[in-house]
């Protein structure tokens, strides 16, 4: 009798026991479930077709001087980019660096190249290695400025009127290439003047100080330029045609973009605009307005132009 009821203690115990295991293991069960479908639902893994493709963010570098005009097209080809779903980041170099950096690939494009004679010797060194994609402003002249009311209108002139500017011709960064063209100016012209690296910023404040004290002043700029449209200025002739014909601006890429990324490839070589397109968002820029701020008023005030780009239209 003692035997039966041990053993009828013994097999109820054990019942027990596997009931808490199955218990236990049902809940293991249920919550491993509950972790695959949330992984599931985290990730979109079908594509178009209905095939399973993992998605990915685009990407795009793009290289650029700090002159206002390529300041003003590269945030807004970042602001046209980012539409087309592009993670976008922006980088500025001096021009050198920028030709390089295309060369070895660390940048995917730039709008910022002036050719065929401003930067003509960094494409010279650099060309081979650079695609060159498309022209996206025309006309565009660089050379020596000085403020209408200076009574001088050539380059050959400067030496007979040292004192009233000083004998300096004010730059921008010594990398630019007006800079190495005005050097060649000085030499070939013979002009005994100093050339004062500065900055496009450190520039223009020096010729609006001069402007407003009614000074003479001589700069190193181009147009399209806001300055042309807040100050009275005149290009002094070049007989020695040292600064060449009009350049234009183009769009660079690095070597195999057009391969690795079709879309993006034909995003830029379709980017072009105009003086005026260009002009307006420099004088934001100078007005003080942010550089995306600016390059966010002309995005919004040109849905056309922006859906062409992007290939909507």
């Amino acid at each position: 009798m003692i035997f039966t009821d041990l053993w009828s203690f013994y097999k109820l115990k054990c019942c027990d026991k596997v009931k808490r295991e199955i218990k236990v293991l049902s809940v293991l069960i249920v919550l491993a479930m509950l972790v695959m479908v949330s992984g599931c639902t985290g990730q979109d893994t079908t594509g178009d077709n209905g095939t399973d493709e993992a998605t990915t963010t685009k990407e795009a570098t793009i290289g650029y001087v700090l002159w206002d005009g390529e300041i003003a097209s590269t945030n807004v080809m970042k602001l046209v980019l980012e539409e087309a779903g592009y993670d976008v980041e922006i980088i500025a170099v001096d021009a050198g660096a920028l030709y390089q950096g295309l060369a070895d690939s660390q940048f995917d494009f730039t709008t910022s190249a002036w050719l065929p004679q401003t930067q003509k010797n960094y494409w010279e060194r650099y060309g081979e290695d650079i695609d060159s994609v498309a022209v996206n402003l025309e006309d565009c002249r660089i050379g020596l400025v000085v403020p209408a009311y200076v009574t001088i209108d050539s380059i050959d002139e400067l030496n007979d009127n040292r004192d009233q500017f000083k004998s300096q011709i004010i730059g921008i960064d010594p990398g630019a290439g007006i800079m190495s063209t005005t050097e060649t100016a000085i030499d070939e012209y013979g002009l005994e003047y100093d050339l004062i690296s500065s900055s496009s910023a450190g520039m223009t404040a020096s010729l609006k100080r001069s402007v407003d004290a009614g000074d003479w002043t001589v700069v190193t700029l181009w147009s399209p330029h806001w300055a042309f449209n807040s100050f009275e200025l005149k290009y002094l002739e070049d007989p020695m045609e040292i600064y060449g014909e009009a350049d234009h601006v183009e769009t660079l890429a690095r070597m195999g973009l057009q391969e690795d990324d079709p879309q993006l490839y034909e995003i830029i070589g379709r980017f072009n605009w105009t003086h005026d397109d260009i002009q307006s968002v420099m004088s934001d820029l100078a007005d003080g307005m942010s550089e995306e701020d600016a390059a966010r008023k002309w995005v919004d005030n040109n849905p056309e132009k922006v859906s062409e780009w992007i290939g909507e239209n």
